[in-house]
């Protein structure tokens, strides 16, 4: 990651700099109601400013499909960023154009605005480069600082640096330094949790794992499907009959490469998926008939917590059981719980990332205390997946 330019060291007094940021927030009647991106997004647009920068921001939100829609304006945006950076903000109608434009023009050095929704043009998503250059024609230099997005070739994060000098803001290089933590240069032992439902939505994540990680640790549903590929009874679990076979060749991939397969060796049963429902915990092997699998047990969080203080990294991504059912959500809780206290204690270095992994890291109340959590969604998953990232890329290829 130490090719990818940084906008941290470029003197921008004075400039014009053009900073995509990924602002598409949950918002409930025009307010916004969760501002952990715009938070994350703060820090690049306080720097620019306080070093002289005249700051312009633009931004997608929701999928208006090239149509003006009121109702994907980013303006209730701009409003909630002004207020975690605690100065002003302006709002322009527009993104290209004469209207825009003329905003910029009238900007002073240290001045924030924020453009309106890149997607109420579908050159954006078509990644035009005539739409880049429009983008681009007021500004003197490009920041992407929208790793979640970047995995798009679009004109805001791929054609655009083809016009202007680009440059990494600082939450995508603190993005990528998490990453490369993990992927690149890891301090060993290194582990990876993945959880999820099916095997078949993670199997490429998996594979492109096992050469880099010492051990990975399947949990949720997913982990049922590789009991079933070890001969257990699973009952009437999620499982994927079809994917036993490909469970299979993971193992056998995995042991050729030294990197142990960690399932649960208890599990929690209940015969109904339901908050409250009576359950009981059997050692693997032990049939559940007419149960589900819903979590791991007692002596399964004991061996995960016994391995986690003899990594040096984990990488975390996707839940051990139905957390968000209780009681089913004990064994993520007390598995993030142990990796939070290692953190805390400078033993282990702990990222995560996924929608379903940072719901659950919340619900146990240890997001501040890991290394780094991604919000980036799909980035996230295929930069796990080896997939090159267009955004990221396209900073590192300039001509």
């Amino acid at each position: 990651m130490s090719k990818v330019p940084s906008i941290d060291s470029v003197d921008v007094a004075g400039k014009t700099v053009l900073v995509r940021a990924d602002l598409n927030v949950p918002m409930d009647n025009g307010h916004v109601t969760d501002t952990v991106r715009i938070d994350r997004f703060a820090p690049t647009a306080t720097h620019l400013a306080d070093k002289g920068a005249r700051v312009v921001i633009i931004s997608h939100f929701g999928r208006p499909k090239g149509v003006r829609t009121p109702a994907m304006s980013l303006e209730p945006v701009a409003k909630a960023l002004a207020k975690s950076l605690g100065r002003e903000v302006g709002f322009v109608e527009e993104c290209v154009g004469e209207v825009a434009e003329k905003a910029v023009w009238a900007m002073q050095d240290g001045d924030i605005i924020m453009m309106e929704n890149l997607r109420f043009h579908a050159d954006e998503t078509e990644n035009s480069d005539s739409f880049a250059q429009r983008l681009g024609v007021f500004s003197d230099i490009y920041v992407n600082d929208a790793f979640s997005c970047s995995h798009r070739a679009h004109a805001s994060t791929h054609a655009i640096t083809k016009v202007l000098p680009s440059y990494a803001g600082l939450s995508l290089k603190k993005e990528l330094d998490a990453l490369d933590a993990v992927l690149g240069s890891p301090k060993r032992p290194i582990a990876a949790l993945v959880g999820g439902a099916k095997v078949s939505s993670k199997i490429t994540v998996l594979e492109a794992l096992i050469p880099s990680m010492d051990a990975i640790i399947v949990g949720g549903g997913m982990a049922n499907t590789f009991l079933l590929a070890k001969g257990y009874p699973v009952g009437k679990s999620l499982a994927e009959p079809d994917y036993v076979k490909t469970a299979n060749q993971i193992m056998t991939v995995a042991a050729a490469n030294n990197c142990e397969i960690v399932l649960p060796v208890d599990v929690v049963v209940a015969q109904e998926f339901a908050v409250g429902a009576e359950n009981q915990t059997l050692p693997v092997g032990q049939d559940p008939a007419e149960s589900m699998i819903l979590d791991v047990g007692a002596a399964s969080i004991a061996d995960l917590t016994e391995r986690l203080h003899k990594l040096e990294t984990l990488l975390w991504n996707g839940p051990l059981g139905a957390f968000e059912i209780d009681p089913f959500g004990a064994g993520t809780f007390a598995v993030a719980n142990a990796a939070a206290d290692l953190t805390r204690q400078g033993k282990l270095i702990t990222v995560a990332g996924g929608g379903d992994t940072v719901a659950a890291l919340n619900q146990a109340g240890v997001s501040d205390d890991f290394s780094y959590i991604s919000t980036a969604g799909g980035a996230f998953l295929e930069w796990l997946e080896g997939k090159e990232l267009p955004g990221v890329a396209a900073l590192t290829n300039q001509s």
